[in-house]
């Protein structure tokens, strides 16, 4: 189970908390971009949306080696949400949404060693494509040099869900408003190959049979 900390316990909608670390794996695989907040040296804070994969219990980001999110030092804290649906109350104070969200803390740790980078860098390319990492070209020696990896324990996560309609105030029920839910889906569409392709180059099956992410029922 997910243990609280005085960062993740929740104190507003705590019904709402899950502590099941499977709840918390299955929001990070399904979704396709993370939010990294850092707190710069001047002490601004600054939030970068970013790509990810998960590999166990651990969150792997990875970017430029020049990249200054990720040579920060000290703690940062990851997000990710998904949007499932659009919550129409009969009263304007009751609107809300029904969501998945996930939140990490944990002071990042650089990966140096080479067969985990390579998996780290596996686990982030096949979170937003599995199956690319077998057909593309593999990292060069340049490249790798190039790329900075680090990884986030999720040892510190909070995990908050939203489901099912409106709340209404028990006196609005009887108002003639239409209630509900207004579901949102995200969905892939038609590939575009690169002009630059051979017009004999099929698109492969990975690409072409990915299924489309859709919210819990």
């Amino acid at each position: 189970m997910l243990s609280a900390t005085e960062r993740t316990r929740l104190r507003r909608g705590a019904h709402r908390a899950s502590t099941d670390p499977a709840d918390l794996h299955a929001i990070l695989d399904a979704g396709l971009v993370c939010h990294l907040g850092v707190v710069r040296p001047d002490g601004a804070p600054m939030v970068v949306p970013t790509g990810y994969g998960r590999i166990g219990d651990t969150l792997y980001l990875h970017g430029s080696t020049g990249a200054r999110s990720l040579r920060l030092e000290g703690e940062v804290c990851v997000t990710v949400t998904h949007l499932d649906g659009i919550v129409l109350a009969r009263s304007a104070f009751h609107h809300s949404l029904n969501y998945r969200s996930a939140m990490i803390y944990g002071v990042p740790r650089k990966v140096t060693d080479p067969d985990e980078r390579l998996a780290a860098l596996r686990a982030i390319t096949e979170q937003l494509a599995p199956g690319q990492w077998d057909v593309v070209r593999a990292p060069t020696r340049k490249e790798l040099a190039a790329t900075l990896v680090v990884a986030l324990p999720l040892t510190e996560s909070s995990v908050k869900i939203r489901t099912g309609p409106p709340i209404d105030d028990e006196d609005d029920y009887s108002l003639p408003i239409w209630a509900g839910v207004l579901p949102l889906h995200t969905t892939f569409g038609t590939p575009h190959p690169d002009p630059l392709l051979p017009p004999t180059t099929p698109t492969p099956t990975h690409i072409t049979t990915r299924p489309h992410p859709s919210p819990p029922t």
